[in-house]
């Protein structure tokens, strides 16, 4: 049962942070937790399927060569992880009315991410014990976090704009984009000390972050009512 806090844990203080940062116009409640529950659920089993087919088609043969690793880490994990959540926002919450203003894109990207992540944080903190689940709060689940408001920056654009389809596909290439190099310096950490770039990574993420919630909130349709 301690296990499970500290698993979710994490994921509450990131929800809360994104929610109460939604200063003008609150989302209602039973969307954001569709999205939270399509990512918990329906993202980690397109996931799944991907990892299927990806593995299947770029299997790594050698542990230790940086080229298959850099594969592994954006395209199979990275690229398949950031479209399952992508798939989400852009069909079921950009659509609705509800989505009425530029920040709407991060809260429920991140929403979605933040799923996805609960999914992933239990089973790895049930397999790894206390020490993952601490690892864990401060390492992958606010990197999932940022790949969220990163990528929903600019699915918060896309709704208002009519450059839809790149706006849209630049979220996803952007949260892929530190995703894969997050995982990247991870999965090559038989070089020493290059690990330390997916900290560097994850902390540039969080800059650029905490730069689009501002950016959307100041530029909020809601701002002046």
């Amino acid at each position: 049962m301690n296990l499970l806090v500290l698993a979710i844990a994490p994921i509450c203080a990131v929800l809360l942070y994104i929610y109460v940062q939604d200063k003008h116009e609150k989302e209602p409640r039973g969307l954001l937790i569709k999205s939270f529950l399509f990512g918990a659920i329906i993202s980690v089993f397109i996931v799944f399927v991907l990892y299927f087919f990806t593995g299947r088609l770029i299997p790594i043969t050698d542990q230790f060569s940086v080229g298959q690793q850099f594969i592994q880490a954006f395209i199979v994990v990275a690229l398949s992880e950031e479209f399952s959540k992508y798939v989400i926002v852009k069909y079921y919450a950009q659509p609705k009315k509800a989505f009425n203003e530029p920040y709407d894109g991060i809260i429920y990207a991140v929403m979605v991410s933040m799923g996805f992540a609960c999914t992933e944080n239990i089973m790895y903190v049930i397999d790894g014990g206390y020490q993952t689940a601490i690892l864990r709060a401060f390492t992958a689940v606010p990197a999932h976090a940022t790949f969220g408001i990163l990528m929903g920056y600019f699915m918060g654009k896309a709704k208002f704009s009519n450059n839809r389809v790149l706006l849209n596909i630049a979220g996803l290439l952007l949260a892929v984009l530190f995703h894969g190099a997050y995982d990247f310096f991870l999965f090559i950490n038989f070089i020493p000390g290059i690990s330390i770039g997916a900290f560097v990574s994850l902390i540039i993420g969080i800059v650029l972050s905490r730069k689009a919630i501002k950016r959307h909130q100041e530029n909020s349709y809601f701002k002046s009512l």
